[in-house]
């Protein structure tokens, strides 16, 4: 029987992951999740431009948010709005507001290029093309053996990581709908999955290469997607939690 083995989630897309027991899901995804972006240049930047962002953990808590950074050195204060800005999410346009403050000149002069903190003007648009992702622990399993290797499934970066699973058995849940917990989800299609696998979760340095291994026993899609893991969406918004079961409807 699958089960909720782990939760995902950072206040800013690309930052460190925080792995909360229980989490509110809503037609937005994931309460808090995302809500914040970088851009450089006015360009979206993330893991895929600088792997050790995910050494910063990131919390948001009313409109607060405070940054830790690996040297020790903490930004925190409530959140004030500047200027508008729309942002090029592969192919997708999303609106948002510049973020005053500490935040953009710490993180510009941690990844040595001139950043800008940004929030999203509706909630879930920062995260993907749909509000969730998950992945069965399973398929993780599948490719460690495949490269002879541990894998730690955060380095997807998955919102929802599932137990009981056999390999690649969500691929077959498109369309399907999921009771998770008080939830409902509408499973989506494949993930095409990027550079940022192939770094280390906790401190974004390249260690392995999941994508190689992955085309090498799964192919491509449409020649040229490495996928791995799928989208949902959520229908009947209500809290998951670790240990919830993931009933197939």
């Amino acid at each position: 029987m699958a089960r909720l083995a782990r939760i995902n989630l950072t206040p800013v897309k690309g930052l460190g992951l925080n792995h909360p027991r229980s989490v509110a899901l809503g037609p937005a995804g994931a309460e808090g999740n995302r809500r914040f972006y970088l851009i450089c240049a006015g360009r979206l930047y993330n893991g895929a431009d600088h792997g050790p962002l995910v050494s910063i953990a990131a919390a948001f808590e009313g409109e607060r948010l405070r940054l830790s950074l690996p040297d020790g050195s903490e930004f925190e204060a409530e959140i004030e709005l500047g200027e508008r800005v729309e942002t090029d999410f592969w192919g997708r346009a999303v609106g948002g507001r510049v973020v005053e403050g500490p935040w953009s000149e710490a993180l510009s002069e941690f990844a040595g290029a001139a950043l800008t903190l940004v929030q999203s003007e509706r909630p879930g648009t920062a995260s993907d093309i749909a509000v969730g992702t998950l992945i069965g622990r399973g398929s993780c399993e599948r490719l460690a053996a495949e490269l002879r290797a541990p894998i730690d499934p955060r380095r997807f970066r998955m919102l929802l990581e599932l137990d009981g699973l056999e390999q690649h058995e969500e691929d077959g849940w498109n369309a399907r709908l999921l009771q998770v917990g008080e939830a409902v989800l509408v499973a989506g299609g494949p993930v095409p999955r990027c550079v940022v696998t192939t770094q280390d979760p906790d401190t974004g340095l390249v260690s392995l290469d999941p994508l190689r291994a992955i085309k090498r026993f799964r192919g491509l899609r449409d020649g040229r997607y490495v996928d791995f893991g799928i989208y949902f969406d959520v229908l009947r918004a209500g809290r998951v939690s670790v240990g919830d079961e993931v009933l197939p409807l």
